[in-house]
């Protein structure tokens, strides 16, 4: 497997119910099930939910859903609200409903929860059934090592948000490389969410109206690779600078590696970082950074022929 296929496996979590897509159930379950028959299935993680819509999302992709005993389960995130602990009744309720093939098999194994302090975090958490992961969403101004400590102490991953349909809702660099530090100090998991639907920082369009204000928009390949370098020891200043680099020719792409200028993450040092600390983002389009990232891959090998 190429290196860069490493870095791509299972990291787009799909959120097209989500804005600045908004699609409708159907539609995006339909865009889901047809994401898994194509050759770039391998980047395709979850699809995102909020509970509140789960009854539709069955009555909708009743049809769509996985009917062979070999086929494997179509995987779910849901975003639950702060009435945990009926919402994860009705979660196991749905996944015994979605265990076997003649109902469609669906498996809801991961939950998405809001704190702001380490007491909701863990009262969330006991209330949660322990068979799902969970991953909190925490504000990233300020110190955010005790929230990332807490969650750590409960087993659970941590999430950030990296952008918006607005300017205001991209927060600085330097708010991002602390996260991403303080879950690598703490041993803690994370994913992200919003605004990284190109592989490199730039400016663009906010939404995908032809009149949209445009911003600035992090590129998911500076975060996932400013994190694997920082997973493997490099320093908070490299992080930071792969963080805010906006060059597409300073990413480098081989079979064995992929880098950033004169710095190399290695096919095993990648799977590491995805396997065990950055692990997916969440983002309403799915062919989008997937088709950018291949169109830059190309081109980096056609400079470098």
């Amino acid at each position: 497997m190429k290196a860069v296929d490493v870095l791509l496996a299972g990291l787009v979590d799909y959120a097209g119910l989500f804005p600045p897509a908004g699609e409708d159930m159907r539609e995006a379950l339909q865009n889901y099930a047809s994401y898994l028959e194509t050759p770039d299935r391998v980047a395709l993680g979850r699809f995102i939910v909020p509970f509140a819509r789960l009854k539709e999302l069955e009555e909708s992709g009743r049809d769509l859903m996985p009917r062979s005993k070999r086929a494997q389960p179509w995987r779910l995130s849901v975003l639950v609200s702060d009435d945990v602990r009926p919402e994860g009744e009705e979660i196991l309720r749905f996944n015994r409903q979605h265990s076997t093939a003649k109902n469609g098999r669906v498996l809801i194994d991961v939950a998405e929860l809001k704190a702001s302090a380490p007491d909701e975090i863990k009262r969330q958490k006991r209330e949660l059934p322990n068979a799902l992961t969970a991953y909190f969403e925490i504000p990233l101004a300020g110190d955010v090592t005790p929230l990332v400590k807490t969650i750590g102490s409960v087993d659970a991953r941590a999430k950030m948000r990296t952008g918006g349909v607005t300017r205001a809702a991209f927060p600085p660099p330097q708010e991002i490389v602390d996260f991403i530090l303080a879950c690598q100090r703490q041993g803690v998991p994370f994913k992200a969410t919003a605004g990284l639907h190109h592989p490199v920082r730039g400016e663009h369009r906010l939404t995908y109206e032809p009149d949209s204000p445009k911003g600035y928009m992090y590129g998911f390949l500076n975060v996932f690779l400013a994190a694997a370098f920082l997973y493997d020891g490099e320093t908070e200043d490299t992080g930071l600078a792969v963080l805010e680099e906006t060059d597409a020719t300073a990413f480098v792409f081989d079979d064995s590696a992929v880098g950033w200028r004169d710095k190399r993450l290695s096919s095993d040092q990648l799977a590491r970082s995805r396997a065990e600390f950055a692990i997916a983002f969440g983002s309403c389009s799915f062919r989008d950074p997937v088709d950018e990232l291949a169109h830059l891959t190309r081109q980096a090998r056609a400079i470098n022929k």
